[in-house]
């Protein structure tokens, strides 16, 4: 799927308009429903790819993808599966039982991982994620995210040393929301 394609179906799937309350607190007139991408196997496939050549360009050398639970395990699945790169999952909060582990998976300490997320607008999930990776051991620089809500995520990511590429801008989709949404569109 070329990438127009892919930002009319992410439009069409799961750009909505309304009131809404973000994670962060913030209020906004659109939302990105996630969950609406990533459990269509269409999308959630030509993310996947999209994400592992993005990690691929900007992180070569990482020999793990690494993915906040939940929204953006299936993300980092799909993208495992197109790249061949093991992912871990990293939890809210280590669970309280088994192995009482904060990150799910197999790694070693010093090994370069990247970030993916689902979207990013102030940045709170994915700096969480990268301190888990940190304290783990684990080198993180480096995040990619499906939609980047430009709403100040990619700075406080960077104030962690950490970069974000984003596959696609909320501005992006909403330029083609407003199209479809226009009579001549």
């Amino acid at each position: 799927m070329n990438e127009q394609d892919l930002i009319k179906k992410l439009v069409e799937c799961a750009y909505l308009e309304g009131d809404f309350v973000l994670r962060s607190g913030r209020h906004s007139k659109y939302y990105l429903d996630k969950y609406r991408f990533e459990t269509v196997p269409e999308l959630l496939g030509a993310i996947g790819e999209k994400i592992a050549i993005a990690i691929a360009e900007h992180e070569p050398d990482s020999v793990r993808i690494a993915a906040p639970e939940l929204g953006a395990v299936a993300l980092a699945a799909a993208a495992s599966l197109a790249s061949q790169l093991p992912f871990l999952i990293v939890r809210k909060q280590a669970k309280g039982y088994g192995t009482s582990n904060k990150l799910e998976g197999i790694s070693e300490s010093g090994e370069l991982v990247c970030l993916v997320e689902d979207v990013v607008t102030s940045g709170g999930a994915a700096i969480q994620a990268v301190e888990a990776v940190r304290e783990a051991g684990l080198v993180c620089r480096t995040a990619v995210c499906v939609v980047d809500r430009e709403e100040g995520g990619s700075d406080e990511l960077a104030r962690h040393g950490v970069r974000l590429w984003p596959l696609f801008r909320a501005s992006d989709l909403q330029k083609v929301a407003k199209s479809a949404a226009s009579p001549h569109g």
